[in-house]
């Protein structure tokens, strides 16, 4: 067989296919691209310069693993519909000390100033912490006193960003955009508390967020240049959304949006870190999804690789799920081969699997870790 491209290879293995060799795409969409550039990291976050976007591309060159980029920030016609119905919230910093700006938002509304009541935290080397209630930042409450409106160094409109993306990615990977799934969130613990107390309003609500969620992947998938994957984009979504809920707030958009994706020729795929075992069932068996990753090992996931290659690898494509601590951050060269070996007999046979991570990788991951796995996937991932 001849050598394929990355984009090649990747798109293969997401249909269900074999390709030339295992791909090897670890998840590293943030912190790693940010330390490459050598600078803070709220330059990445807060100005766009260079957006996340780039920054990932250029890590993709520098290894030279499979790319796989799932979102870019972009404004479908959907999308601006929904931000012309209110007044812009604009961000503003607040705060700033050597290794942190504090931001937070404002808007006019009727010609008075409001302010939300919490703030978002970007830090000098980590990725930002965002909805950080004001008293547990040691911001006061109220307006402030002074503030800064933050304008962003590089801006793009519509769908510009992902065409430029689209083109800097070339041969080198595949480019995706996303959409999530109606339902409850770990970090919304009034909406799970009002599930239990008023679900018809809950499912109200969802209807509404299904009826968004399907209108946006139906723009996505007529876009100019066509993105090569949909990410449904769903971390943790399992623990708050266990079977029962999930089949009742979020498996209609499910099988709605993958089957837009079928129709369109075009493969979907969820990310969903966390318990997911049970995700994986019902997507392969109610659903046209192609795709699924982390799948991650206990204790933050329940899911064993060769398990789930057995069962569900004639209907899914599989990525995963080299543990990003103790194998990746901690682990010798030694120690990530072994595991990508391991990875690569319980899941490559005839295809349909990328050698990937159990989620992001850390800031500091040795390079010679990441290395080793894509040089393990190039050799022992041979078809």
């Amino acid at each position: 067989m001849r050598t394929m491209t990355a984009k090649e290879r990747m798109l293969v293995a997401m249909r269900g296919g074999q390709p030339d060799c295992v791909p090897v795409a670890p998840d590293m969409s943030n912190m790693i691209p940010c330390r490459l550039t050598g600078k803070p990291f709220w330059d990445i976050y807060l100005y766009q310069d260079p957006p996340l976007w780039q920054a990932y591309i250029n890590a993709v060159r520098h290894f030279g693993f499979d790319g796989w980029l799932p979102s870019i920030g972009v404004e479908l016609d959907c999308d601006r519909e929904e931000r012309l119905r209110e007044p812009e919230w604009q961000q503003a910093i607040v705060k700033q000390t050597p290794d942190r700006i504090y931001t937070r938002f404002h808007r006019t509304v009727d010609g008075v100033m409001e302010w939300r009541d919490d703030c978002n935290v970007y830090y000098i080397d980590n990725p930002p912490t965002r909805g950080i209630p004001l008293r547990l930042a040691g911001l006061p409450e109220g307006a402030p006193s002074d503030w800064v409106d933050v304008h962003p160094r590089q801006e793009w409109e519509g769908t510009a960003a992902f065409a430029e993306a689209y083109a800097a990615m070339g041969d080198a990977g595949v480019v995706g955009l996303s959409v999530g799934l109606p339902g409850l969130s770990v970090r919304d613990v009034d909406r799970i508390y009002q599930y239990y107390d008023d679900p018809a309003q809950v499912i109200a609500d969802c209807q509404l967020e299904h009826e968004r969620i399907v209108r946006r992947a139906r723009e996505i998938v007529q876009l100019t240049p066509r993105p090569d994957f949909l990410l449904i984009g769903i971390s943790g979504f399992m623990l708050a959304n266990p079977e029962p809920i999930f089949r009742r707030l979020a498996l209609p958009t499910l099988q709605a949006v993958t089957a837009i994706c079928r129709e369109a020729g075009i493969p979907s795929q969820i990310h969903c870190c966390g318990p997911e075992y049970k995700l994986v069932k019902i997507s392969a068996e109610e659903s046209d999804l192609s795709s699924i990753n982390p799948l991650e090992i206990p204790p933050m996931g329940d899911c064993n690789l060769a398990q789930i290659k057995r069962e569900f690898g004639h209907r899914l494509s599989l990525m995963g799920n080299l543990h990003t601590t103790t194998v990746m951050l901690l682990g010798t060269p030694d120690d990530v081969a072994g595991a990508a070996k391991r990875a690569i007999d319980d899941a490559g046979a005839g295809g349909g699997f990328i050698l990937s991570t159990g989620d992001q990788c850390g800031r500091d991951t040795p390079e010679a870790n990441i290395y080793r796995m894509i040089e393990t996937a190039r050799t022992y991932g041979r078809y």
